[in-house]
């Protein structure tokens, strides 16, 4: 069973650093396709970042390449995502999801994940 626990959210000033982590107490992580996702006040969950089970692969959404980097620890079962240069329009709640049992794929759609953790809060004061 996949259960991911989101830790990393702050309140950070425009142009700050937050590394967010999600934890997962499964015993399958290095085989799911993992995915970082977005969702503001008032708007619907979006991508942010994608990465394969091996994490040889990673894709982005346009507005945070350069500086979002997704990454993963498969002995750790851990997933981060490192944040720099961050913008007022980043402050949202994250969340992270996995697609169980995945390969070496990549997604980009919140339907193609099975499984979420619970979302942590990321503030960015401009």
């Amino acid at each position: 069973q996949v259960q991911l626990v989101e830790s990393g959210g702050a309140l950070v000033q425009a142009g700050g650093s937050l590394r967010l982590s999600c934890t997962d107490s499964g015993r399958t992580f290095s085989s799911n396709t993992m995915g970082w996702f977005r969702q503001a006040p008032g708007k619907e969950r979006e991508f942010v970042a994608t990465i394969n089970g091996i994490g040889g692969r990673t894709f982005y959404r346009d507005s945070v390449k350069g500086r979002f980097t997704i990454s993963r620890d498969n002995a750790k079962n851990t997933l981060y995502l490192q944040m720099n240069s961050l913008k007022p329009e980043d402050t949202a709640v994250y969340y992270c999801a996995a697609r169980a049992l995945s390969g070496g794929s990549l997604y980009y759609a919140a339907r193609q994940y099975d499984y979420w953790g619970q979302g942590t809060q990321v503030t960015v004061l401009s």
